[in-house]
């Protein structure tokens, strides 16, 4: 059950950790198991810090990247989605020194959805919550959408809507295993996807260079059908696309809240995300880019039921008729990890919204750490994506593509205008940036940029659908986001009178939770660690 809240109990520093007890810290109940973890607002902060940085490394890579660069090609060519990434990658970059410096400083699970309430408006993090869990709800459709496209591949002895059926109750029961459990799940499978990306890019290589089907490709595809495509209305879609595969990056500030040791392990998982923006989402692009040309009939598009992954195709030209089989194996895989990452996401924001009085109390019943209501109820949306049996896969894929990337524009942008607020806050009140536990690289620059950059992509990201002839269906996927933000805003603000949060005053140390500051991950020697210190024993004997 989750531990009770006493917000008038006084400021303690420290903790003793005893069997049961329950002690103040920072104007709140904490409680301490007997094995010595933090019960927080009724989560357990078991996650390590190597959990952290494979979570930032690798953990919600979606599976849906091997088709989804196809997409970006197809919309916009090789250069064209090259261009996308790129942009978004600084983008995302910039984010996580906002985020790190946020998250560092006040490490919860509610993150930058609860921040935005203490330093805007209370209203905009009610928006901002909701939009949030959303996108990672309807993340989660998305990649069970793919999870039936893919074994629909392999066997149509099960109609699309079993396979979603039996991932939904696979995950489902894999969710209630607790944090320790997915924090050690997606170390591993974090490991195994990023393994499998650079097969990719192997494979990639031997067919671009013939040494796999004798037929040297090159740079033949940025010249043929040529290096960018549809203009505007391909880069418009491909920059959601592109915003849609980076985004998840920003998890590394939800994970603060189950993390033992915040302020040293975020600042270093955070320092993780340029490896993930260059080795990961750059590179797919690159090597898809050269793989297959971006007029291939056999690509992802929207009106399929089916698709291909750009690398499976290279590997089928080149005469390998078993190589979409290798590139599927890996998306399968690679699925585990999403999906379960998405759930763990989508969960922790409606927690966090039922723990700040924004979503209905009974979210709040936890089993050992785990949020079970809010697992169940997010795992539910995901049932969006047996719409796919009368829509077809691709047309779904694309309509959840559309609303994710619009969500995900909305989250980036209140970040930064988050940070910036919070930086004023912090020098109204006489602090200096050298008193921050970690420190945003090119303040205030960077935020400006993300701030303004991610107004500017959120208004022209369905750009497409406005010119004629007019879709009017593709403009309500691409808008509805937005005016359901702006609802859940006014509404709040109105029924609940909130107001402009005055910065002069609002209490910047409360949920700064300073005494995890000692904490230490406590774990046996793997066995090559034991080996290691028995051969230097040995040698110094």
């Amino acid at each position: 059950m989750k531990s009770e809240v006493t917000p008038d109990v006084g400021v303690q520093e420290t903790a003793s950790v005893q069997d049961g007890t329950t002690v103040g810290i920072e104007k709140e109940q904490i409680q301490v198991n007997a094995d010595g973890t933090v019960v927080d607002h009724g989560l357990h902060r078991s996650l390590k810090q190597r959990h952290l940085q494979m979570i930032a490394l690798g953990g919600v890579v979606g599976a849906s990247i091997w088709y989804g660069t196809g997409l970006a090609i197809v919309s916009s060519g090789p250069i064209g989605a090259l261009i996308s990434f790129i942009v978004i990658g600084i983008d995302v970059f910039f984010i996580m020194q906002s985020l790190g410096e946020l998250s560092t400083m006040y490490p919860s699970t509610g993150a930058f959805t609860e921040l935005a309430g203490r330093f805007i408006d209370p209203a905009v993090a009610v928006a901002l919550g909701w939009n949030y869990w959303y996108l990672w709800a309807s993340n989660i459709a998305s990649e069970y959408n793919l999870v039936s496209i893919v074994l629909s591949y392999w066997s149509d002895a099960v109609p699309s809507y079993g396979w979603v059926l039996i991932a939904w109750a696979f995950y489902q029961c894999i969710a209630m295993f607790g944090v320790m459990v997915y924090g050690e799940t997606e170390f591993w499978l974090a490991i195994w996807k990023i393994l499998c990306i650079l097969v990719t890019y192997l494979l990639a290589i031997l067919c671009n260079t013939g040494a796999i089907g004798n037929d040297y490709i090159g740079f033949r595809y940025w010249k043929n059908p040529g290096p960018i495509v549809n203009g505007i209305n391909g880069f418009g879609q491909s920059f959601v696309l592109a915003a849609v595969y980076h985004g998840g990056t920003e998890m590394v500030a939800i994970t603060a809240g189950e993390s033992r040791n915040p302020s040293r392990d975020i600042p270093k998982a955070i320092r993780q995300t340029v490896f993930r923006i260059v080795i990961i989402y750059w590179g797919l692009v690159f090597f898809a880019g050269i793989s297959v040309a971006s007029n291939d009939p056999s690509i992802f598009a929207a009106t399929s039921r089916a698709g291909m992954s750009p690398f499976s195709i290279a590997l089928q030209n080149a005469g390998w008729s078993h190589g979409p089989d290798l590139i599927n194996a890996f998306i399968f895989t690679a699925s585990f990890s999403a999906i379960n990452s998405s759930i763990y996401i989508a969960s922790r924001t409606l927690y966090s919204l039922a723990d700040q009085g924004r979503a209905p109390r009974f979210l709040l019943k936890t089993y050992r750490g785990v949020p079970v209501y809010c697992t169940l109820v997010s795992n539910l949306v995901g049932l969006l994506a047996l719409i796919n049996s009368a829509s077809g896969a691709g047309k779904v894929f694309t309509y959840l593509i559309d609303l994710a990337g619009a969500a995900i524009f909305i989250a980036w942008l209140c970040i930064g205008v988050t940070h910036l607020r919070f930086r004023k806050a912090w020098r109204l009140q006489g602090y200096t940036a050298k008193d921050l536990p970690f420190r945003a690289l090119w303040y205030p620059w960077g935020t400006y940029f993300i701030t303004a950059l991610n107004l500017f992509l959120l208004l022209i990201q369905g750009y497409e659908s406005l010119i004629h002839p007019w879709h009017p269906v593709d403009f309500v996927f691409s808008y509805i986001v937005i005016v359901l933000f702006l609802i859940l805003l006014v509404g709040w603000k109105v029924l609940k009178k909130t107001k402009l949060v005055n910065l002069a005053e609002v209490d910047l140390q409360y949920g700064r939770r300073t005494y995890l500051s000692s904490a230490e991950d406590v774990e046996a020697p793997s066995f090559v660690t034991r080996a290691f210190r028995s051969v230097k024993n040995r040698l110094s004997s």
